[in-house]
């Protein structure tokens, strides 16, 4: 049977999925207490939804840095598309331009940001880590900005890797065929024959910069006229230096738990953050969004959109472009149906009420 919501799509994939790659899709660090945790705390709250109002005319569209989109979701930025389907990113790409919404690309893709771009036919964005070798990092800022990407999200939460031990037993190593292509020129310097097998953690450990900092970001601001996001935030104190420095945006996330076990779900710490930006950049959210339910409440809690990662991935999985596209209709559908139920008739009339009686 056709999925009929994303979870389904979720067991979908996991049939079709190599073990390694799926556990890699799915797993989270340590114990995986943060990874349960941003899913669980979309449960524990309650929306207290107004009755009588005409919602018999609805729009779901909002804007996001000057781009409008049809719903407030997003496609987060996730590693290696290909081992979900042949297409990867590419169909990602389409599957987004198809809905009517904002990609996110990784640097850890398996396609070069200049074949996504090539069939992208809605806006991209380009996830970015920085590199101990800058040269790697302006290298790819030009890249996307010639790919017509139109915003940079700086990670600032990874500078080392998080345990993920599912990838520890498994081994993990890209199937054959497949590279972090992106960086395949770069990574031949560091590792003469080529990426290692196994790799990740060791890769990153090798090439990222663990002394960024925030004196880093003036660097940055002067490789790109593109708007900077900062993607990682979940501390109000970080959300006011993010301002202070110049960032464009923020995307609060725990790098969707797979970086340091037991902090704090998204979703508790979005009002803070939100509170603290005071309206001055946009705020974003991902980690555990699942419903269209959830949306309305990270909409609630002070976020202009949230982003998605791994349902895309079991759309890829289960059906490639198509199967990722309908992870996003159904995702949208969901949505608008609780815009209704929630008396809301454009985005805008989505507010803290709803979760703050």
């Amino acid at each position: 049977m056709e999925p009929v919501n994303l979870s389904e799509f979720e067991d979908a994939a996991r049939a079709k999925l190599a073990r390694e790659a799926y556990d890699y899709y799915a797993g989270g660090a340590n114990d995986e207490v943060t990874l349960r945790r941003n899913r669980e705390a979309y449960g524990e709250i309650a929306l207290h939804y107004p009755v009588l109002r005409d919602v018999s005319s609805r729009d779901a569209s909002t804007t996001v840095l000057g781009e409008k989109i049809s719903f407030p979701v997003m496609v987060a930025p996730t590693a290696f598309h290909r081992m979900a389907c042949a297409e990867g990113e590419r169909a990602a790409a389409r599957a987004a331009g198809r809905a009517g919404t904002i990609m996110v690309v990784s640097t850890l893709s398996t396609t070069t940001i200049e074949d996504i771009g090539e069939v992208a036919t809605g806006p991209l964005w380009f996830q970015l880590y920085v590199y101990k070798d800058r040269g790697a990092t302006t290298d790819l800022i030009r890249r996307a900005e010639a790919a017509g990407c139109r915003a940079l999200v700086l990670t600032v939460d990874a500078q080392v890797w998080g345990r993920r031990e599912a990838d520890v037993r498994n081994n993990f190593k890209l199937p054959d065929g497949l590279t972090v292509a992106n960086l395949a020129e770069h990574a031949k310097e560091m590792f003469p024959g080529g990426i290692p097998g196994s790799g990740l953690a060791a890769y990153v450990a090798q090439m990222l910069d663990p002394a960024l900092s925030w004196r880093d970001l003036a660097w940055l601001r002067q490789q790109t006229k593109l708007p900077i996001l900062l993607k990682g935030i979940v501390r109000a104190d970080d959300a006011k230096l993010a301002v202070e420095h110049g960032a464009d945006g923020i995307i609060v996330s725990n790098h969707g738990g797979r970086q340091l076990d037991t902090a704090p779900a998204t979703i508790e710490v979005l009002p803070r953050v939100a509170e603290a930006i005071a309206g001055k950049i946009p705020v974003l959210v991902d980690g555990g969004v699942r419903r269209g339910t959830d949306v309305i409440k990270a909409l609630a809690r002070g976020a202009q959109a949230a982003l998605i990662g791994r349902p895309i991935l079991w759309g890829l999985a289960a059906d490639g472009e198509n199967g990722a596209f309908r992870v996003l209709e159904l995702l949208k559908a969901e949505f608008d149906l609780a815009m209704a139920l929630c008396g809301a008739r454009t985005v805008g009339e989505i507010d803290r009420r709803l979760v703050v009686v």
